[in-house]
């Protein structure tokens, strides 16, 4: 083996040691990131109408929540708009457990929106409803793993029926 044959199996090598101690870095961090799981509701009452959303973040044993809602809305953005403030209340990357009873939201974010963003943000049949939202959660995707599980609403999911409280509570204030 010549020098230069030399020098280079040396630079493989250390080439080689640089990629192993990244892929630990990544590894560590992606395991270092804070799993937290976040419930949702929306609710509108009359589709549009007054219209709340509701969340329950929870980390490390500790619960917090959030609500808000608009006076004209429909269900579907009260939904997004849940998922996405409890999302932004986050204040560094996690690995997320999205708790919802709207399957527009579950589907939509583990179905749904690669297709939409490849296609431009058009679905088969026309645009995309509520596009600037779906946009916004695509952002937090960016930033956050998450993953969207349905449960079966008003059955006494504890969680669920709170962020319907929450969320019914902001539609009372616009009456």
């Amino acid at each position: 083996m010549d020098r230069q044959e030399a020098d280079n199996a040396k630079r493989r090598k250390s080439l080689d040691v640089s990629v192993l101690w990244l892929a630990r870095d990544i590894l560590r961090a992606m395991n270092a990131t804070q799993i937290v799981e976040i419930f949702t509701d929306g609710a509108c009452s009359g589709n549009p109408g007054p219209g709340g959303w509701g969340y329950i973040l929870r980390c490390d044993g500790v619960e917090r929540e959030g609500s808000g809602g608009e006076s004209r809305t429909t269900n579907n953005r009260m939904e997004l708009l849940g998922a996405i403030e409890g999302l932004k209340s986050l204040d560094k990357p996690a690995r997320v457990r999205l708790v919802s009873d709207s399957q527009y939201l579950v589907k939509g974010l583990n179905e749904w929106i690669d297709g939409w963003k490849r296609r431009g943000w058009r679905r088969k049949e026309g645009p995309v409803m509520n596009v600037e939202l779906w946009q916004e959660l695509d952002r937090l995707r960016a930033i956050h793993q998450i993953k969207a599980e349905w449960v079966r609403g008003h059955v006494g999911h504890a969680e669920n029926e709170r962020c319907d409280q929450l969320a019914v509570a902001v539609i009372d204030r616009f009456r």
